[in-house]
């Protein structure tokens, strides 16, 4: 006889500032979740940055453009990725090879946390960082890389 387990799997999505790319992956992760009845299989489903340029500041305008468009919820504000987050959930996508080097660089000896680039069970791609780009059509792509 197999024993159920009784955990319930943490997600942290990890970008440079936490504005833009990271909670937009948090918030498709969770609408995706929700919407394909998993959420019993989830605990917690959170985002963070590498750098605390924008702690407590919501994310950036163009990222709620998009979700709103796609009638997904954005409640998440900006904060740094911790130690703690590292004990806290089961697995940390960087949204690129620059995050994935840095938190592989602060992750605690014995913490629990996988530690993937966030396309690892995909293309193994990075998500564009659409913060500087012209318009909104970066952040569309971003979208899309965060659907797949």
């Amino acid at each position: 006889m197999v024993a159920k387990s009784d955990h319930k799997t943490s997600v942290l999505f990890c970008c440079l500032g936490n504005i833009c790319r990271s909670p937009m992956a948090e918030a498709v992760f969770h609408h995706i979740v929700t919407e394909s009845g998993l959420g019993a299989h989830f605990d917690k489903i959170d985002s963070c940055g590498t750098g605390a340029y924008h702690v407590g500041e919501e994310p950036d305008e163009r990222t709620v453009a998009v979700l709103s468009k796609k009638k997904i919820a954005c409640n998440s504000l900006a904060r740094a990725v911790s130690k703690d987050d590292f004990h806290r959930f089961d697995y940390i996508f960087g949204m690129d090879t620059n995050n994935v080097r840095n938190l592989k660089s602060m992750q605690p000896k014995g913490s629990k946390a996988q530690v993937y680039i966030f396309g690892e069970f995909e293309d193994k791609k990075a998500i564009n960082d659409p913060y500087y780009g012209i318009g909104g059509s970066g952040f569309e792509s971003t979208y899309e890389q965060c659907v797949r």
